[in-house]
């Protein structure tokens, strides 16, 4: 690829000199951080943006930002309601949005819950597992009709799709013991295995997915973390980084953050993310050394069979078959 972007590229340079009118993009969590800046960016270069919150209340606030960007280029913002923890909200969401019949270019699925003390969705599934990933599997094949050809899904990952493959005999953790980063691995790496079997699927009509991993970001996503907690492991990476003779972890910006995200919605051609796991605006390598927590994608989090097996067990879930 010409553009040099990287892990310090933010979504103004990935976006620059790039036209959006007319295209309208779906963006879940407008609530803060990530999703706000992601709306933020689209509709500066013109897109229409709906954004979808679980408390549109709070999103009203933080999208001021968005709405001011939209009105200097001629963008829009609509807000949507969205509780991604319940698929009746997740339902209604999509049937509205099916009903309205206006087609999406881009879907970029972006809300999420990291590491919570064990609880259960409205539905009864393991929150992580329910609505970073069921709320997303539910709400994105219900409106695949609305994806035109050319259109591409950005499924959020996160490098914590490392600490756990997911386990398709006990999803909810009803027989195994609940470790709420074991639960949020488990998540992440089912979001990437939703955009393998989702690009296999959609990709004869010309509709593509992929899932990205934005990096380490300081946001609301870590609110059920303790902050020594959070020092400790950047201590413990640091340590093995220092070992390995590679640099310290820096923190990336909201603006970083996001990039990856509208770098492959956006800009990178579709053949060679689609399908794929991408890491700081480039697709990641395949990484199985288990002490190699930095970079990189395992295996499992791309095997065509898991992403099948995946899909059939979360149809079983919620009751629905896409």
């Amino acid at each position: 690829m010409s553009e040099p972007f990287g892990a310090k590229s933010t979504t103004d340079d990935v976006l620059a000199g790039v036209d959006l009118s007319g295209k309208r993009v779906l963006v879940t969590g407008v609530s803060a951080g990530l999703g706000v800046e992601t709306a933020r960016v689209l509709a500066a270069h013109g897109a229409d943006v709906v954004g979808a919150a679980r408390d549109l209340a709070k999103a009203q606030g933080a999208t001021a930002v968005v709405r001011d960007a939209a009105a200097a280029s001629g963008g829009s913002l609509t807000l949507v309601e969205l509780d991604l923890a319940n698929l009746a909200s997740v339902r209604a969401c999509a049937d509205a949005l099916v009903a309205e019949g206006q087609a999406f270019d881009l879907v970029i699925a972006n809300a999420g819950v990291m590491a919570p003390p064990f609880g259960k969705t409205a539905d009864g599934f393991e929150t992580q597992f329910g609505t970073n990933h069921l709320g997303h599997f539910v709400l994105i094949n219900r409106i695949a009709s609305l994806l035109k050809a050319g259109s591409r899904v950005v499924s959020l990952a996160s490098s914590g799709h490392r600490f756990s493959d997911v386990n398709l005999e006990d999803p909810n953790f009803e027989t195994t013991e609940y470790v709420p980063f074991e639960a949020y691995g488990r998540s992440k790496t089912a979001n990437i295995l939703f955009a393998v079997e989702f690009d296999r699927r959609h990709k004869d009509r010309g509709v593509r997915a992929t899932a990205v991993h934005p990096g380490g970001i300081q946001t609301e996503l870590a609110r059920h973390l303790d902050p020594a907690f959070i020092q400790q492991w950047i201590d413990q990476l640091n340590a093995q980084a220092a070992a390995a003779g590679q640099p310290p972890i820096e923190w990336k910006t909201i603006p970083q953050g996001a990039a990856t995200s509208v770098w492959a919605g956006v800009k990178a051609p579709v053949e060679e993310v689609a399908g794929r796991y991408c890491e700081d605006c480039h697709v990641a390598e395949l990484v199985e050394d288990a002490s190699q927590i930095r970079a990189g994608v395992r295996s499992y989090a791309l095997d065509p069979a898991r992403a099948r097996a995946l899909w059939a067990l979360s149809e079983r879930m919620v009751g629905e078959t896409f």
